[in-house]
């Protein structure tokens, strides 16, 4: 290629703050959007050279297909120029389904499944012997070679091992003129009133044909025979010599030579768990299944079943049999609804729950008589499940939520699939164990498994091979080599999923396409980003353009070109800084900058705090890859937890930790991972989980109503003395109920405006102009500003509005500390970026009344944070720590790290290799530390 570099050329951006502004970004490079979170990264490189992409494509549908895609808006932007084919690699899209599993959305378990279905060997369940499979050409010549002039019948097995009596089939058989059968081994003259023991089990097999092997009379008839005994014993036959007591089976599928129990041949969906061919009939392919848990049956053992002491009754109010039931049964032990659940024998609540088909007699002792009580009761569970299989009625969901515990299935143990597919095997093992292999383990199983086939399964499984090592190649190389393919989807973290797509992009080796990626080092360890940018370069050098949004010093220094987006955010932003190579950032006069060459950083603190010398101690973690961990978390410390991903830092904390506080605090229903005991809960009262997901929903959720500010505001208002001569109440300051808001558009501000073959048109309600209150509520005004105007204010100048009202100034004051002073109160929820709905819920903790004993748990907080929001937050959540309460704070970022006053690393690899705690103790300390590969990178830093 020549070295005339082309461009996209952006004319007159104004998607979101975007301040008309017009950039050149090259071509065929490597280049890093940057700058503080709220910047306009994402409204250039998401909002409008996406969007026009992706608008652009569906432009080329007809306008029939169109209408099915949903219209998109064209974003605000004068003209796109030298714009390719658009790929946007996103955190968000992950898939929540739980068939969804790494080897499906990397369709490598696909390829797996054709493996297995072409060159896999089946033995059978019972006796482990290989299985074997006949045409019946074969069949022949086996019998004329094994028993040549013997005589012989041929037999057709049609009942394997079942009970009934099976008058019918004899009858049947009968009036087809086969006279003899072997049942139960015995040879007997078929009558039609023959009949078997119903309750005992049998094998009958029809004789069809006698044969003397060798006689010409019998050869013309053999191979029509054969045929007909085929059909009937559903492609198995057997041979019985005259006298003798033993049948040599043969089968046209898959089959035991001895007990001639036969498999069909296996196709690609035997092995899928998402089809009824493979899946395990008891949990329908999902590896789990919902099961009752009597133990959240009674909460309260005090309460009579009168007070609402048996939950599950309180659910199945309507049902008046089953209390009916319940009462029969206590009457037998002389006790009745009243009493409490504590003075319940451990009999009765066996027959409460597991049913119960008995006659009593109880004396009545006052009427000198007996009384005959009759119960059949099946039991609560029973008429639970029932319910529960229902699926449509309100209660089987209320029922499940409350009372049902995910298990693993019993009879598939996991894996998925029914017991004939996991009979067949490839160098011994079935696809289930290939695919629970991490990455790294099924990379040499891969190679091992080359050498065990013949000449004739090489040539057929070279291609599939070749097929699922590049492909599981792109995995490794972005650092997923602790995955594996069974791995479900909805456990994936952000980054693991936009890694996965990106490795199944670099597998498709499209070219000239432009390929947009947000943050893809989140979640990664130091030592796998080198990783991620060399995959990133590799996309580069066969021809794509790869366009980054990313805070990473690495992957900032490593590209060809950086954009670097401010000056501040929100409003004060979205303008182009500085835009060049790398390593002249170094001069430029930018916030970034300023990070990157040193005159600005965040500060390691003088001394580590002490604590409170108290901990919370977790013993014997064995989830996931956990290797029998016991966690010790010093409170009233900034701990942060580190290690290589995949080493079992979620799986600590989100997975086991945080699930056993919540059920201790907020009686949650997530159980935990297995440990052996926790000690210490009672040194902290309350456990809050910030993480990043939405806050709102709706466009109707923004940050006023969020923090509860917006109550206080409207209180506020209602209590001005015009509201007072109007009558008004705070419900008339509500955007959300009749009387205050704008009957047009109902209070949303915007109307839609639907075009039907165009996207769908978003403008300013015309009676309001966007300002969501009608004439009247605009009337109230406070120091000359309207509840609309209040809502259009930045939180900035909301510190300075509402100064004089404590209770509103503490709320927007913390907003403004955590770094958003740029929004503004009233800005749509679902226009905030992850980073910022995490620190709207930072802000509001902040907010609360401190008890100071509070344990606050982050999972990499800093996830879309420029070095200079990092430094804002950090603040923040060190006056929290201030307070006296603890943080847990999962993260890969050196700038938090160095900051810890406790660092537990977890390793000291990823996945079965890792989940051990390798090191702990200060930053300092860590640095010492020679198994740590954190504390190699924190060295530099430090």
């Amino acid at each position: 290629m020549s070295k005339s570099t082309e461009y996209i050329e952006v004319y007159g951006a104004r998607e979101h703050n975007l301040k008309d502004i017009n950039v050149k970004i090259p071509r065929n490079e490597l280049v890093v959007i940057t700058g503080l979170s709220g910047s306009g990264k994402s409204s250039l490189a998401f909002d409008t050279i996406f969007a026009e992409g992706q608008r652009r494509y569906i432009e080329t549908f007809s306008a029939y297909a169109r209408q099915f895609l949903g219209g998109l808006e064209r974003p605000d932007v004068d003209k796109i120029e030298g714009l390719s084919p658009v790929i946007a690699i996103e955190q968000k899209t992950t898939n929540k389904n739980p068939r969804s599993t790494v080897g499906t959305v990397t369709e490598l378990y696909d390829y797996l499944r054709l493996l297995f279905a072409r060159v896999s060997d089946a033995y059978s369940l019972t006796t482990g012997r290989k299985l074997v499979s006949y045409t019946e050409e074969q069949i022949l010549e086996a019998i004329k070679k094994n028993y040549g002039g013997e005589k012989i019948m041929l037999t057709a097995p049609v009942i394997r091992s079942r009970k009934g009596h099976y008058h019918e089939l004899f009858v049947q058989m009968a009036k087809k003129g086969y006279g003899q059968a072997r049942i139960d081994g015995e040879l007997t003259d078929i009558e039609y009133d023959l009949k078997l023991d119903r309750y005992k089990t049998h094998d009958i097999d029809i004789v069809i044909d006698r044969w003397i092997i060798g006689e010409s009379a019998s050869e013309n008839r053999m191979e029509k025979s054969l045929k007909t005994a085929m059909e009937m014993g559903e492609g198995t036959i057997g041979i019985q010599q005259l006298g003798g007591t033993e049948i040599e089976y043969f089968s046209k599928n898959l089959m035991d030579a001895e007990t001639g129990h036969s498999l069909a041949l296996p196709e690609p969906n035997t092995f899928s768990f998402n089809s009824p061919k493979g899946s395990c009939p008891s949990c329908k392919g999902l590896g789990t299944i919902k099961k009752i848990n009597t133990d959240y049956f009674v909460e309260n053992p005090k309460l009579s079943i009168n007070q609402g002491g048996l939950l599950p009754l309180e659910d199945l109010k309507s049902n008046k049999w089953i209390l009916t039931q319940i009462k029969n049964i206590l009457e037998i032990f002389g006790l009745g609804l009243a009493t409490p659940m504590k003075d319940v024998p451990a009999e009765a609540l066996d027959y409460m729950y597991n049913g119960c088909n008995k006659e009593f007699n109880k004396d009545l002792k006052y009427a000198g008589i007996s009384k005959k009580i009759k119960i059949s009761f099946d039991g609560l569970i029973p008429f639970m499940e029932e319910i529960i299989e229902d699926k449509d009625s309100y209660e089987s969901v209320l029922l499940e939520r409350h009372f049902t515990t995910e298990e693993t299935c019993p009879d598939c143990k996991g894996a998925r699939l029914q017991p004939g597919s996991l009979s067949f095997k490839i160098d011994g093992k079935n696809i289930a164990e290939v695919n629970g292999l991490s990455l790294s383990d099924f990379k040499e199983w891969l190679v091992e498994v080359r050498g065990t086939f013949s000449e004739k399964k090489a040539i057929i499984a070279h291609e599939i091979l070749k097929e699922i090592e590049t492909r599981l190649q792109f995995l490794l190389d972005v650092g997923l080599e602790y995955l594996s393919l069974s791995r479900s989807s909805k456990t994936l973290s952000g980054g693991e999923s936009q890694r996965i797509r990106l490795a199944t992009q670099i597998g498709s080796q499209l070219v000239n396409v432009l390929y947009i990626l947000d943050e893809p080092s989140i979640g990664l360890h130091q030592r796998d980003n080198e990783r991620l940018i060399k995959s990133l370069k590799n996309l580069r050098d066969i021809g794509n353009s790869v366009l980054v949004v990313e805070h990473d010093k690495d992957m900032i220094m490593e590209a060809d070109e950086v954009l670097d987006i401010g000056p501040r955010a929100g409003k004060f932003g979205g303008e182009i800084l500085w835009q060049g190579k790398p390593k002249d950032l170094l001069k430029a006069d930018t916030i970034t900058a300023d990070y990157i060459n040193g005159k600005r950083k965040i500060e390691i603190p003088a001394e580590r705090r002490k604590g409170n010398g108290k901990n919370i101690i977790l013993k014997g973690a064995t989830g996931n890859n956990l290797k029998n961990v016991t966690l010790d978390i010093p409170l009233g410390k900034l701990v942060v937890v580190t290690g290589i991903s995949g080493s079992g830092k979620s799986s600590l904390i989100n997975g086991t930790l945080y699930p056993i506080l919540n059920k201790h605090f907020y009686r949650a229903v997530q159980e935990p991972l297995p440990f052996k005991k926790i000690e210490g809960l009672e040194h902290i009262d309350k456990i809050v989980d910030v993480d990043q997901t939405p806050i709102g929903r709706t466009p109707r959720s923004n940050p006023a109503t969020y923090t509860g500010m917006f109550t206080d505001i409207r209180n506020l208002f209602s209590e001005l003395p015009e509201s007072k001569i109007r009558g008004y109440k705070p419900g008339r300051f509500s955007f959300n109920v009749k009387g205050g808001r704008c009957e047009t558009c109902q209070g949303g501000g915007l109307k839609v405006i639907e075009m039907n073959f165009l996207p769908d048109v978003y403008v300013h309600c015309e009676t309001c102009n966007g300002k969501r209150f009608n004439r009247e509520t605009l009337e109230v005004r406070y120091k000359g500003k309207s509840i609309s105007d209040v809502l259009e204010m930045t939180i900035d100048e909301a510190v300075d509005f509402f100064q004089p009202i404590p209770k509103i100034f503490s709320r927007v004051k913390t907003l403004q500390d955590v770094g958003l002073g740029y929004i503004t109160m009233g800005q749509q929820s679902t226009t905030l970026s992850g980073g910022e709905a995490q620190r709207i819920k930072l802000a509001t903790e902040l907010a609360k009344r401190q008890t100071g004993n509070t344990l606050y748990i982050l999972d990499e907080p800093t996830t879309g944070l420029h070095f200079e929001d990092v430094k804002v937050l950090m603040d923040a959540i060190n006056k929290l720590v201030e307070l006296g309460n603890s943080f847990i704070i999962i993260e890969h970022n050196m700038d938090v790290i160095k900051l810890a006053d406790h660092i537990i690393d977890v390793g000291p690899e990823g996945g079965k290799h890792g989940g051990e705690i390798i090191a702990k103790g200060t930053p300092e300390e860590i640095i010492k530390s020679k198994k740590s590969l954190t504390g190699k990178y924190l060295k530099k830093e430090m």
